[in-house]
Order: structure tokens, then sequence, then C-alpha cells
């Protein structure tokens, strides 16, 4: 009979590892960041049939559960997916390292000078869920910004995850780099949670949580380091009375129907009183071409008979599914109002041909994204063209919108002087 695991042992031990890969990785040569992850691409690449297959496993044990199909959307992996983690690890790979960088330098009276430069900022713990991708995007990014990271995922996508991490610590030791640089941690219980929140003995220094709301709500209530996250997904698209037709149906749909489970989707419409005659019904009929409920203000039910009455709740619900909520406002200031009031600051679009339009909502809005003429759904690192993303931050501290190589670093002052004294 085996013992018993002593799991804060394992746990702190995890930590200090990581702590130490995190000492070298801050000085590592950005060659041989980059050669590690061109390997872990390659090694994703060569076994893609055994990742599918580990995939196949967990998505079986998934749809055992009775689980929602927007998790099991964010849980499935397929060969574009795939194709998609590769092309993101090569991207992350070729981005300049941040490491050393000087963000910014000037001289002050006295004659000393003065350079702000990124440091990594040491160990990263990501606790998130269904989606297997996080572990590359993860790993990557803390990785090239000279971060040490201790993953822990979801027990649904456990096999997938163990998966794509054993290519990520093929690339770390073919390139001479620790491959403590990248953990996972090997248990699904969950109280391996509790412990990275508290920190492993002040080894982890930054916290990230992906996930749905129940898991980020008890991250930002328990953690006793610093967190990026942000509690969900609430965006919104505003469509204003100069809205051209056919890009207001194009991009709706998108925003809400490509994939109805990112954190990026479209909850709620919101279309100016003077194009309900011209835009409603053929947006509306759009959406529900593509098997989107529609739950409507009076103005919406009382013209399309198939929308159910919204209510308050509505208008404050993240979906995830493909339902949405649709609102007549009297004007973009009214639009406004409505997304100051119920959004989570996440991403918000606006479709006009209005430059006033465009710049009152970008002034007046306090969201992490805001888009004017696209869809919501290219709230995503990888579409910044950062590579991927660890999170989506709607915090106002340090990072904010998606975090990349860049928001994973911190920064120091370095000052240079000839002998000044202060008086």
């Amino acid at each position: 009979m085996n013992a018993p695991v002593d799991l804060p042992a394992l746990m702190l031990a995890i930590g200090r590892r990581a702590r130490a890969a995190a000492n070298i990785l801050a000085f590592a040569d950005p060659a041989a960041k980059t050669r590690a992850l061109t390997l872990a691409a390659d090694a994703l690449d060569r076994d893609r049939k055994a990742l599918l297959a580990a995939n196949a496993e967990d998505m079986l044990a998934a749809e055992g559960k009775g689980i929602s199909k927007a998790f099991l959307d964010r849980l499935l992996l397929t060969g574009p997916r795939i194709d998609a983690m590769i092309a993101g690890l090569r991207t992350i790979a070729a981005l300049p390292d941040p490491v050393g960088t000087v963000m910014a330098e000037w001289t002050r009276p006295n004659g000393m000078t003065i350079q702000r430069v990124r440091t990594p900022l040491g160990v990263i713990g990501v606790i998130f869920e269904s989606r297997p991708n996080v572990t590359a995007d993860a790993g990557a990014l803390t990785l090239k910004a000279g971060n040490a990271v201790i993953l822990r995922g979801g027990s649904d996508s456990v096999h997938s995850s163990r998966a794509i991490h054993k290519a990520l610590v093929e690339g770390l030791e073919k390139a001479g780099l620790p491959a403590d640089a990248i953990q996972i941690v090997p248990t699904t219980d969950r109280a391996a949670v509790g412990d990275m929140l508290q920190g492993l003995g002040g080894t982890i220094d930054v916290i990230v949580p992906r996930g749905g709301k129940t898991l980020v709500a008890r991250v930002q209530q328990e953690a006793r380091v610093p967190v990026f996250a942000h509690l969900e997904g609430l965006c919104h698209t505003y469509i204003d009375r100069t809205a051209d037709l056919a890009m207001a149906v194009a991009v709706t749909v998108n925003a809400k129907m490509r994939r109805t489970g990112v954190c990026g989707a479209t909850e709620t419409l919101l279309i100016h009183q003077d194009v309900v005659a011209t835009h409603l019904r053929p947006i509306i009929d759009a959406l529900v071409a593509k098997g989107c409920e529609i739950r409507g203000d009076e103005t919406v039910t009382a013209l399309i008979p198939a929308a159910i009455p919204a209510t308050e709740q509505d208008w404050h619900t993240e979906y995830e599914d493909a339902i949405i909520a649709v609102k007549v406002v009297a004007d973009v200031g009214a639009a406004i109002a409505h997304i100051s009031h119920y959004s989570s600051h996440h991403t918000e679009a606006i479709i006009t041909e209005d430059p006033a339009s465009v710049a009152r909502f970008f002034s007046e809005i306090d969201s992490a994204i805001l888009l004017h003429n696209a869809s919501t759904q290219f709230a995503d690192g990888g579409e910044f063209g950062f590579g991927g993303e660890i999170g989506i931050a709607t915090g106002k501290f340090h990072a904010r919108g998606p975090v990349g190589v860049e928001q994973l670093c911190s920064f120091k002052y370095l000052v240079q002087g000839t002998g000044q004294v202060r008086p």
C-alpha cells in the first residue's frame, strides 16, 4: 500500500525548485530561451497523435460527467488548435527578449542618468480549468520573460496538459535550461490550489487564474500574493446609428457565435434606436440562423416574436453559450451608460462610421480592450501579436488586457552618477 502524499511538503518542494530555476532564468541567454521554445514546438508537432489521444481521454471523461457544450469546446483539441499552439510557441520564440530592455531613459539636472529596465517577475503560479492550451501559452510566455512557472490545471484536462507539458520540458532540457522552469502540479487534489494561493513559502510572486467566475473569485479572496485576473468576460457590442449594415451583421455574429465559450464572446448587444427598423431584424435573423437564443427588452420582443423577455439578470450574465441579450438604446451616451453599469471591464466594441461616436466610446468606457468596427473575439494575446496570453487582466495595476511577455516583467531603475551627493 502506497504511503499517503504529504501535499504541503510536495508543493513547497515544487515552489523551491521553481525559485531556483527562476534565479537561473533571470540571467539566461536569450538564444537558449528561443531554442527551448522552438524545440518544444517541434516536439508538439512530432507528438500530435499522442496529444490528440490524451485529449480524447479527457473528452470522454468530461462527456460522461454531462459537462456543458461550452466547457467541452474549451477542453477540445483539434488539428487546427494544435497548429495554433505550435504557431504560438514559434511566435513567442521569435519575439524580442524583454529582459534588460530599456523602457525609458532620462538625465537629471545634476547630471545623473536614470534608466528604467525590464526584469523578470520571478515565479508565476497559473491555476486554470479546462483549457489545455493554457499549458503551452503560460509556459512559453513566462519562459520568454525569464520567469519560472508552476501550472495547476483542472482535473478535466489533466492528460492533455501533461502531454503538452512533456513537450515543453523536452525543449528546456535540449536547450540546456532547467526543467524546473516549467512545472506542472502532479496531483488533482484541490488542496494544492490552496497551497499555491498561500505563496508556497514565499516562492510564488504572482498568481494568474484562468477559469470560471467561481475559481477566480476564490483566488482573489484567498491569495496572499498579487493576482492578475478578471472575474468574467461580460462583453458588449454596440451598433451605432451610422453602422454599416453588412458589417454590423458580420461582426455581431462573429463576436457572439465564433466560439461562445471564450471570454471575449459578446454577451450583450446594444442597438441605437434610429437603426432599429433597418438593422435589428437582419442582425437577429443572422444570429438565430446560427442557433443563438435571443433575450430582448420590450422593443426587441415586440419586433421579434421568438425573443424571450430579458430580465435584469440577463444584463449581468456571461452566458458562455449561444444566448445573447439585446437592448435598444437612445444614443451612444445611453450605450456607454449601460456598459459602464453592467460591464466586467473586459472588452467592448462599437460599430459605427461616426468618428465622434468612436472618440466618445473610447474615451468614456473604462474597459481593458475597446474595439471599433471589429469583433470582440479579437480580445486575445495571439491576435494582439503577443504569440499567446497568460490571461486577460481587467485590473488597473501593472498589467491590463492580454498578459504577454512584457506584462510578465517588472522593472528596476539603473542610476549612473559621477560623484553626486544630495544636499
